[in-house]
């Protein structure tokens, strides 16, 4: 999940965001980010949606430049704000965002949802199953469960390579699985961010070398390159989660039409990974072109939705 920020972020949570952030882990990136006010529902402009996306976590991206070209079509203004994952969460429970479309629940995001989920509504689950897991490339052939990791540790040099420090992937990484397996003594986890995880892994499978990092399914990286999941028999990483769009309380009430689409919208492992990677293929700045190319391709599915 790559976070660099490459759009504008609205005007500073002060109160509000401290608030929380005092209460869970620090934010993916390390820095809070800010978000204007949402459309509210009682603004009366219900055309107008605000959507926050956690730049490079790719399912969420994907879904939300989808969603943006689909409402842009159907006469809606979007506004896409591009945050960390506990302002996400809490622009959308103070309706300063309108949704986030990359909940992961009920394990991931799990600590946010119990500060916030009061505040918040399910608007759709429109995957799953998504997993975390500790993956290597496939040419690791000694190394096929995280239990064999143990006895592994000069091989990837001690290291795990992470991502953001606050994301749920690197708390039940560092809380559950590490510990589980015994491996706090001679495994160290590097925080970094996705882009960063994400570059160091395809520079090590050019070289042909060993390495370890946090990943997750559903992403384009297990269709482009040799990547095997670690067997997690002692289940340290939980039970499978859903992706899910979340949206402030009444929501629903304040947009039905919004609503009934968004309840509608789902997506498969192929079809979630062809949409990837076109946005992979387009690259950076050209999200929307490619969801529209998407959308083309996919009409059918994509009126489905629309009913």
């Amino acid at each position: 999940m790559n976070r660099t920020s490459r759009r504008s972020r609205g005007s500073l949570l002060l109160g509000c965001i401290a608030a929380v952030l005092t209460l869970v882990t620090t934010a993916c990136s390390g820095e809070t980010a800010s978000v204007d006010s949402g459309s509210g529902g009682g603004s009366g402009d219900s055309k107008t949606v605000k959507i926050a996306v956690v730049e490079g976590w790719d399912e969420g991206t994907s879904a939300t430049y989808l969603w943006k070209e689909i409402l842009e079509e159907k006469g809606y203004k979007v506004d896409v704000q591009s945050l960390d994952i506990a302002s996400a969460f809490t622009g959308v429970a103070n309706k300063q965002v309108d949704l986030y479309l990359d909940a992961w629940l009920p394990s991931t995001h799990e600590s946010y949802w119990k500060k916030l989920g009061s505040k918040l509504e399910v608007t759709s689950t429109w995957y799953e199953p998504a997993d975390l897991n500790l993956s290597v490339p496939t040419y690791v052939k000694d190394v096929n469960s995280i239990a064999d990791l143990k006895t592994h540790a000069s091989e990837f040099g001690g290291q795990i390579v992470g991502i953001e420090a606050g994301s749920g992937l690197m708390r039940l990484t560092r809380e559950s699985v590490m510990p589980a397996y015994g491996l706090n003594d001679d495994y160290q986890l590097t925080e970094s961010s996705s882009s960063a995880m994400l570059s160091a892994l395809q520079n090590a499978i050019a070289k042909k070398k060993p390495i370890l990092v946090t990943l997750w399914r559903p992403h384009w990286a297990y269709a482009k390159l040799p990547l095997k999941v670690l067997k997690d028999p002692e289940g340290a990483y939980g039970d499978p989660d859903k992706v899910q769009a979340i949206a402030p309380k009444g929501f629903a009430a304040d947009h039905p039409e919004l609503a009934g689409w968004l309840k509608n919208f789902k997506l498969t492992s192929a079809q979630l990974g062809s949409l990837e990677l076109l946005l992979q293929k387009k690259g950076s700045g050209h999200e929307q072109e490619a969801a529209k190319e998407w959308i083309g391709e996919n009409k059918t599915l994509v009126d489905s939705w629309l009913k």
